[in-house]
């Protein structure tokens, strides 16, 4: 099988509020960077894929207006998830694999300041069952937060120190949005916003985008580029019933762990797509880590770009490899309600 790896990454500085800039200026500078610093244009370029929501936007197929940021003429393939950009890496990884592309452009980008998030990404629950009740994405977080405590596997003080560990470790994070450090009096006052979740254990609404090149072993070698590899990838989807799972577990991350084989006491960094302090204590669980290892980077805690947040979280991984500073990586990427969706991207370099 082909060798893929990644060979660029790039992150905008993640502000609250963008202002005025629209999404084809958030994305434009991402894209020219890692261009830039992998010494590419986009004639290199064999195929192109975004990951957006199009209700962040409030129009319909508005992620093509994304498209003005790259070179689209002569026309170029493209494609599109409705996903997080991890998602749009992982279709780029087949297409490569199928044969159809040696080097990929992937991207994502969010600007939720100027909506209610709660209630936009509410509109991805069961039309059926889970909808009608109206429960927004934090309300979820907190049902399976106070699921979590009700079983004995969380407590406050690791909700805690899962926020103290990402106000820390976004101070080396250039991009993060810097957070105080709450005292534990302080985070014990705050303000409850879905029991037993306080407004310090939500990611802060984040506006940004990402870019990321992957490329074939050949590519790499004629274009003299040094990746990080893919070593391994896959996701996985658990039920949109929520009463169909049981919310104190990650069935697809602890299936797929189980699938790629992985001594996770072998991995070097861990970067996860955790959008609430609870999620952290969950996954470093399953990971085998100390709530202070995982997310060296700070993790969405400091920075959550919808639709660009699991992408950076793989680019996170691989800069840290790229730098020598490790040399395997496990990077993890959500969607949906309650981490429905899950991917796993393993990440490994030369010796």
């Amino acid at each position: 099988m082909k060798r893929i790896g990644i060979v660029g990454y790039s992150q905008n500085k993640i502000k609250r509020d963008a202002g005025s800039a629209n999404e084809v200026e958030l994305i434009m500078p991402v894209v020219h960077k890692v261009l830039e610093t992998t010494n590419l244009t986009q004639s290199h370029i064999d195929f192109t894929c975004s990951g957006s929501c199009d209700y962040l936007q409030g129009a319909a197929f508005a992620f093509v207006e994304g498209l003005n940021a790259i070179q689209t003429y002569p026309p170029i393939k493209e494609s599109h998830v409705e996903m997080d950009a991890a998602w749009a890496l992982y279709e780029s990884y087949l297409r490569i694999l199928s044969g159809e592309a040696e080097i990929a452009l992937v991207y994502g980008f969010g600007k939720s300041s100027p909506g209610n998030l709660d209630q936009i990404m509410s509109l991805q629950l069961d039309p059926y069952y889970v909808a009608p009740l109206s429960p927004d994405r934090v309300n979820l977080a907190g049902l399976q937060a106070n699921s979590m405590m009700k079983a004995g596997i969380l407590t406050r003080e690791e909700m805690y120190l899962a926020i103290s560990a990402a106000s820390r470790n976004g101070l080396n994070n250039p991009n993060a949005i810097k957070i105080d450090n709450p005292s534990w009096d302080e985070y014990l006052m705050g303000e409850i916003v879905s029991s037993p979740l306080t407004k310090f254990d939500c990611s802060p609404v984040s506006d940004g985008a990402s870019a990321m090149i992957i490329a074939t072993e050949d590519a790499c070698e004629k274009f003299n580029l040094s990746p990080v590899w893919i070593d391994k990838i896959g996701h996985q989807v658990d039920s949109a019933n929520l009463g169909f799972r049981d919310l104190t577990q990650v069935k697809p991350v602890s299936d797929l762990l189980e699938k790629f084989k992985i001594d996770l006491s072998s991995i070097d960094v861990i970067e996860s797509h955790t959008q609430f302090s609870h999620e952290v204590v969950l996954l470093s669980k399953i990971f085998n880590c100390s709530i202070e290892e995982i997310n060296p980077s700070g993790g969405p805690l400091v920075g959550n770009v919808m639709m660009a947040a699991g992408l950076d979280a793989i680019g996170h991984t691989f800069e840290k490899l790229q730098n020598h500073s490790a040399k395997t990586g496990l990077a993890h990427a959500a969607s949906g309600p309650c981490l429905q969706q899950n991917l796993l991207a393993y990440l490994r370099c030369d010796s």
